[in-house]
């Protein structure tokens, strides 16, 4: 179980996390969205414990995460956004090299290579070298990086970001069998039919602060089930409805360019946020 008390991060007088109190279970994937500068990377920074928090606490099955808690952070890995692997090394060098920063045995480190790799379907690529993979192959590889050591908790910023759309779903695919084996995963992602998909429960953020807890369902049931987009020359203007039948009779009094669909997460995002978030 993951627990923020309280949890606050400034910089120079800008407050980038304003006391989040949020819990997530173990086992649960748990998105975290929002626009640029919401602060979902900053919170993901003091998880990882690159980032200090200015005040408030982190909890990891009831213990407090700091620094020096090597224990702790043995049960957490990050995927960063960006590819932080060298580009010389093949898939069996990044991994041997990763087991060897934790002490691992190099019996452990080859068997668990071999299992991650069968299990993200890289083990044909294994003596390729970084440069000459796939982005999407890169994206795995990290996925296998992280995995190495048996962490309790996998978080992800961005994982997909430059993906294309079969690499992403490839990748959605992975994430979801790992969750399947009791894997905690937190994801950060701006594209919203990835977060409808995949989590469990989703945090809103926006300017630092935890505006709402939910699922994707619930989000969108608030917001309403049914959309009316209409084309106007100032652009689409949408209009939301519980019931498909008050829809209906919406578009039977109107005159012009409409279309009726079903409401999306990032309808609601939009709605929220005024910003489109793919």
């Amino acid at each position: 179980m993951i627990e923020l008390k309280n949890l606050t991060k400034q910089f120079d007088g800008f407050t980038a996390v304003d006391s989040i109190n949020l819990t997530i279970q173990t086992g649960e994937f748990f998105g975290l969205l929002g626009p640029n500068g919401a602060g979902k990377t900053t919170t993901i920074g003091m998880l990882s414990t690159l980032l200090l928090p200015t005040a408030g606490e982190i909890y990891i099955d009831g213990e407090r995460l700091t620094r020096n808690r090597t224990d702790i952070k043995r049960k957490i890995s990050v995927i960063t956004q960006e590819y932080s692997m060298r580009q010389d090394m093949t898939m069996d060098e990044i991994m041997e090299y990763q087991g060897r920063l934790y002490y691992m045995p190099r019996k452990e480190i080859r068997a668990r290579t071999e299992e991650l790799l069968t299990f993200c379907d890289l083990i044909q690529f294994r003596k390729r070298t970084v440069r000459k993979l796939s982005g999407g192959m890169k994206r795995k590889l990290m996925v296998c990086r992280a995995l190495l050591t048996s962490p309790e908790i996998l978080i992800l910023d961005e994982p997909t970001a430059g993906m294309d759309a079969l690499s992403r779903r490839q990748m959605w695919n992975l994430l979801h069998k790992l969750n399947e084996q009791d894997l905690t995963i937190l994801l950060t992602t701006h594209y919203m039919e990835e977060a409808q998909s995949l989590c469990d429960r989703i945090a809103m953020m926006n300017h630092g602060r935890l505006e709402e807890v939910n699922t994707s369902s619930g989000f969108i049931e608030h917001l309403g089930q049914f959309t009316v987009d209409e084309m106007t020359s100032d652009g689409i203007k949408s209009h939301y409805f519980h019931r498909r039948k008050d829809a209906l009779a919406y578009l039977d009094k109107m005159e012009g360019r409409f279309t009726l669909r079903e409401t999306t997460l990032e309808d609601v995002f939009v709605e929220r946020s005024g910003k489109h978030l793919t």
